[in-house]
């Protein structure tokens, strides 16, 4: 195998294609004979790469958050079911593209700041187009589209050096805590940003538009509370998670690192929104301007405080 690199090597320096192209046959020969496995995800990786299906469900979510937003102002029925399949098959794209990169790893779906812009924009868009299920008023859709769209573009950007199937840190190498923290913590992410979503649909649609009739307003303060119900769950499921992990990589259940404080910031900030709409503190503004900040929140915990490079998750 050595001496087939070799030649290789020497006949790309000579510009000799067929002697090239023949010793390139044997490599990968010799591979596929020692190492099939590794062989036919190489293979696979390479289409994955061709094919680029986070780029195509990107255009997808776009588009299908144009049609909705279009359903506001006219043929709604039409431009609303129109928007729901293409966002069917957006997901559907973009769930491959989710499962190939989890074939190519053999790891859970989340191992790392690119794949969990993925996978929050993916949890976002199936809990966006349930809603959208349940309510058929293009809110869900355009929910969908928006994030969708926009969690593709932030993982575009994390992406880095381009290598986002990059080798795990020893302290990461468990697939059972990144199955089970790590993917309750980040659809709570989803949930959050999904809430945030809808809060910012009614302050747009209330302020600049007149389409943001009573029913309508109702609808949006039904959603946004099931949402941030959703969201307390898993964030708080997913800390608690975390600490145990914590407490048998580490020797700690918890210890005020900068990721730690940022997932207690979104359960108390959870807490605190559903707690003061139980107590009468809040209605249906406050509860939308407070799911709105929720995004702030959601955003530092989420990748604000990796960014510091400081603490064990920096």
């Amino acid at each position: 195998i050595v001496g087939d690199y070799a030649i290789v090597g020497d006949a790309y320096r000579v510009d000799d294609r067929m002697l090239f192209n023949q010793n390139v046959q044997f490599v990968g020969d010799s591979f596929a004979k020692t190492q099939p496995k590794a062989t036919k995800r190489a293979s696979f990786e390479f289409l994955f790469n061709r094919l680029q299906p986070f780029s195509q469900s990107m255009a997808l979510y776009v588009l299908a958050f144009l049609l909705a937003c279009a359903s506001w102002l006219g043929w709604s029925g039409v431009l609303r079911r129109s928007a729901f399949y293409i966002l069917l098959l957006a997901l559907a794209i973009h769930t491959f593209g989710l499962v190939s990169r989890m074939y190519l790893q053999e790891r859970p779906p989340v191992t790392n700041l690119y794949s969990s812009a993925i996978f929050i924009g993916w949890g976002a868009v199936i809990v966006a187009l349930i809603l959208e299920r349940i309510f058929k008023d293009g809110i869900g859709a355009a929910c969908a589209g928006a994030i969708g769209f926009v969690t593709l573009i932030i993982a575009h950007h994390l992406a880095g050096s381009g290598d986002t199937l990059e080798m795990l840190q020893a302290v990461l190498d468990t697939n059972i805590w990144l199955a089970t923290h790590v993917v309750a913590i980040t659809t709570g992410y989803s949930a959050m940003f999904l809430a945030g979503m809808l809060a910012i649909i009614y302050v747009v649609r209330g302020v600049f538009t007149r389409s943001l009739k009573k029913q309508t307003a109702d609808s949006l303060t039904r959603m946004t509370y099931g949402v941030v119900c959703f969201a307390t769950l898993f964030s708080f499921v997913g800390t608690v998670l975390g600490g145990i992990w914590a407490d048998q990589s580490w020797g700690r259940f918890w210890g005020w690192d900068p990721k730690e404080n940022g997932a207690v910031l979104i359960v108390l900030w959870c807490a605190i929104i559903l707690h003061a709409r139980w107590g009468g503190f809040i209605r249906q503004r406050g509860l939308m301007i407070m799911a709105l900040f929720g995004n702030i929140v959601t955003s530092f915990s989420w990748f604000g405080v990796n960014m510091l490079g400081v603490g064990l998750h920096s």
